[in-house]
């Protein structure tokens, strides 16, 4: 399916995300082993040269398509005034919205990685970097005292999410709410909490 109105010719940025939009879609319907720069060109009505012209190697436009998709649904940070309540509302954001981007970036793309030497956490650390979500929750969290920052090792501030990760890349499904709440509550609080 083309993604062009007959008779318009698109331009910049609204170009660049349609073929970024086809991109993915390409990954996802076919993976990295059966994408192409033909069928991301058909998706986005559009030629060969003109996705050449932005990406170079097919390697070039994954990476940026991968990019889009990492960014194009990153949550605004929630502020419920507690920790578990921003941990929860981060956490249910993240069931809604990146079951697809885990099965994708897991399974279809292993091809890429393997061929570029790199691994989902050098995409997501080059495309988000500091500053996450997670981040400010944290810190929010130790300036209102809920957390003891002495806790928070890397590990242990990356565990809700750790949890829920491996869950999506063992199921490919959402996480139960229950067990949202398990993996704050019972799991991740009593670890940061203040002695």
């Amino acid at each position: 399916m083309s993604l062009k109105e007959p008779g318009r010719r698109r331009r910049g940025q609204e170009l660049e995300d349609a073929l970024l939009d086809a991109a993915w879609d390409e990954l996802n319907e076919h993976g990295y082993a059966g994408f192409t720069i033909d069928g991301v060109a058909a998706r986005a009505g559009t030629s060969r040269p003109v996705v050449y012209r932005r990406w170079p190697t097919r390697q070039e436009l994954v990476r940026a398509a991968i990019g889009r998709a990492l960014l194009r649904d990153r949550p605004a940070v929630p502020d419920t005034g507690s920790l578990r309540g921003d941990l929860v509302a981060l956490l249910r954001y993240a069931n809604e919205h990146r079951v697809r981007f885990a099965a994708v970036a897991s399974v279809h793309l292993a091809g890429y990685y393997q061929e570029t030497g790199t691994t989902l956490a050098d995409l997501r650390d080059a495309f988000i970097g500091p500053g996450t979500a997670v981040e400010v929750i944290l810190r929010r969290a130790v300036e209102r005292g809920e957390a003891d920052p002495a806790r928070l090792i890397p590990r242990i501030a990356s565990l809700p999410f750790d949890l829920f990760r491996h869950h999506l890349l063992m199921t490919f499904r959402p996480l139960p709410d229950e067990a949202i709440e398990e993996i704050v509550d019972q799991i991740f609080l009593p670890l940061v909490r203040p002695a």
